[in-house]
């Protein structure tokens, strides 16, 4: 079973899968992961890359992507 590690984090949805739909064009198999409350709306979505991915994850987020 493969390590999953974080590579991004916001409290916006739309963000985090702006950056899982770079990721997968680029070849990457990312996930993204609901740390949001629903009755409080509080917390985080997370994009998670396998271990192996993570620095070549990181680079594609701050070189191709800007918000």
């Amino acid at each position: 079973m493969s390590k999953w590690q974080k590579v991004f984090s916001d409290n916006l949805e739309y963000r985090a899968e702006i950056v899982k739909s770079v990721l997968e064009e680029k070849g990457l198999k990312p996930v993204l992961v609901n740390k949001k409350d629903s009755t409080y709306h509080f917390g985080q979505y997370e994009v998670h890359v396998e271990t192996n991915d993570v620095l070549l994850a990181i680079k594609i987020i701050t070189d191709d992507i800007n918000f």
